[in-house]
């Protein structure tokens, strides 16, 4: 359910219409996951208040549980799912300087810490 509909095989996608055909609460998950996967990657927050309101009145607990948390933060979810920035180069480079900071640990000193940060090899 997780994966892209196009990047299924034949005999994936006939396995997930027998599994869905067999539990309608599956079915209906994946009805939600797969919309809300939607808004992700076309960025089309806009939809999000329905998907909210839909996923909350299904008897699924897992989906209405998570569709109230968003709706806690309503502003900020809708604004990561319509913007086109996001803040993933930041990340990375905070996680390379965490990753050569804990190979240094103990064996070397601030200064040439800064060097390996500032000058990568």
């Amino acid at each position: 359910m997780t994966r892209r509909p196009d990047r299924l095989t034949d005999a994936q996608q006939q396995c997930l219409v027998s599994l869905l055909a067999r539990c309608p609460e599956l079915a209906a998950t994946d009805v939600h996951v797969r919309t809300f996967a939607t808004m992700l990657t076309t960025l089309t927050g806009h939809h999000l208040e329905d998907w909210i309101t839909t996923a909350g009145q299904s008897d699924l607990p897992g989906i209405g549980t998570f569709a109230r948390h968003l709706r806690q933060d309503l502003a900020a979810v809708t604004a990561g799912l319509t913007t086109p920035w996001n803040s993933g180069p930041v990340k990375g480079t905070v996680n390379r300087i965490k990753m050569v900071k804990r190979q240094m640990f103990g064996r070397a000193n601030l200064d040439l810490l800064r060097k390996r940060i500032l000058h990568p090899v």
